[in-house]
């Protein structure tokens, strides 16, 4: 699937996503999504990972199931885009996601809906640009590059609900041109393995 690296879209195509899937399957597990522009081979050697050690197999149905033992990440090629599949928080540990993020752009968002955890950012070269999450004592502010796509977002939502709801995914698209669908991620064959636990900063 042809996807465009962090491509403009009009807001007249702004469409929300059904992700009725995902809200059921994973209420109550925590996932991280991350999108870093960046081969496999370079996010997973970045993560500390061997990628020789990775194994491919699918976007898991159940949470609790993955195709390999321990907390593995999974890992897709999507355009010029990695989607790092994480079930924990690593999509929230900033001393990471800026690493990860030198040098390229990174997209992650993390949710556990059954507590209404929600977090989002976007890290460009080593700095975190934006930046939105339930605890976060020191929001950003929204950057010029997303205020007309978050007045678009409070079109389509009247009631602006939790980003993990939808409009995450609609921000996702903006700065990465890849439009999140069910279809598109379980259609996407992984590759798995686990990477070091990151230091506690």
């Amino acid at each position: 699937m042809p996807v465009g690296g962090g491509c403009h879209h009009d807001d007249m195509t702004m469409q929300p996503l059904d992700i009725s899937w995902l809200c059921g399957e994973y209420a109550e597990e925590c996932y991280s999504f991350i999108y870093i522009r960046a081969t496999p081979e370079q996010v997973v050697a970045r993560l500390g990972g061997r990628w020789e050690d990775f194994t491919p197999g699918p976007f898991p149905d159940d949470p609790d199931h993955y195709p390999c033992s321990g907390e593995p990440l999974g890992v897709a090629s999507i355009g010029d885009w990695t989607f790092v599949f994480d079930p924990d928080w690593l999509g929230t540990r900033e001393d990471v996601i800026t690493e990860l993020s030198e040098g390229t752009r990174l997209v992650s968002q993390a949710a556990l809906a059954i507590k209404g955890l929600d977090y989002f950012y976007w890290c460009e070269d080593g700095e975190i640009r934006f930046r939105y999450g339930v605890d976060d004592e020191h929001p950003t502010e929204t950057p010029d590059e997303l205020v007309d796509t978050m007045t678009e977002i409070h079109r389509l939502y009247r009631s602006f609900p939790q980003l993990y709801e939808g409009p995450a995914f609609l921000l996702v698209e903006r700065l990465t041109g890849i439009r999140v669908t069910e279809q598109l991620l379980k259609g996407s064959m992984l590759m798995w393995g686990v990477v070091p636990e990151p230091a506690k900063s």
